[in-house]
């Protein structure tokens, strides 16, 4: 029982000193078991299973089309060149692909390797191009930040070190696939992956500066998320302590916060 005790540990030390990544600007350490080539497939996979589904109406064409592709592109670029000249390029891979989809739900995600998409619900609280690159930097945040493949190294961690092993090894395309399907909400309701507060908070961080980046005022992401406050208000909302999001003073206090940080990069 000794020896296999310390070969447990030995087996735990291993894959957190193996699997440990850096977040770009914010530093912080994550465990990381999966691929990124894996679960960049993965996601790609499932973009595609979205936008070909009969049920899925993707919207082309239109000014607010148009908008997405203008400003995700602009964000695309900007980040992309500061991955590069800051020695992140061979981190990344990303295959850039910016969708308007017609749906009812205040919503809009970034999946690993940034496949994006916006949901139609949210273009009357961005209002604009500075409101929509809050948005969409805010979800790119969360790619850059790698936090579907944190969380699903902690999913793979929790069922075993043995399994975690095996799956940063050895990595199943359709396991990866139904993880992100089941994330994304694909072949059911469509639904935002929930990440935790802290996690929202960092891809808050992140998104403030790469709108910076790309030339959108971080300031005028407080206008936005005091909108998204002001649609929320009188509704009955989940206690911050037991929420995955911040609440909407904390988040804007935050926001407030990390604006000079941002505004080291911003050129107009």
């Amino acid at each position: 029982m000794l020896k296999k005790f310390n070969l447990g540990v030995i087996a735990v030390a291993t894959v957190f000193t193996c699997s440990c990544s850096t977040v770009p600007l914010t530093g912080r350490k994550q465990l990381n078991v999966v691929s990124d080539a894996e679960i960049n497939q993965s996601a790609a996979t499932s973009y595609r299973q979205l936008l070909t589904d009969p049920k899925t109406k993707v919207i082309a064409s239109t000014a607010d089309a148009q908008r997405v592709q203008r400003v995700g592109s602009q964000l695309a670029r900007a980040i992309q060149n500061y991955l590069q000249q800051n020695g992140y390029a061979n981190q990344y891979n990303f295959d850039w692909q910016f969708s308007l989809i017609q749906s009812n739900e205040i919503n809009a995600w970034c999946m690993p390797g940034g496949k994006v998409a916006v949901y139609t619900g949210i273009l009357p609280y961005t209002k604009d191009d500075a409101g929509l690159a809050t948005v969409l930097g805010h979800e790119i945040g969360h790619a850059i930040a790698k936090h579907s493949a944190e969380r699903i190294s902690q999913q793979y961690v929790t069922q075993g070190v043995g399994a975690a092993i095996g799956v940063a090894a050895n990595n199943s395309s359709s396991a990866t696939v139904g993880i992100i399907n089941q994330a994304y909400g694909i072949g059911g309701s469509l639904a935002l992956l929930h990440y935790s507060r802290s996690q929202e908070s960092e891809a808050d961080r992140l998104g403030l500066t790469f709108m910076a980046m790309a030339g959108y005022d971080p300031h005028q992401a407080v206008a936005f998320w005091q909108r998204m406050a002001a649609a929320s208000e009188g509704k009955s909302q989940t206690p911050e302590i037991l929420s995955t999001h911040p609440s909407d003073a904390t988040r804007i206090a935050d926001i407030q916060k990390y604006i000079p940080e941002a505004m080291k990069y911003y050129r107009k």
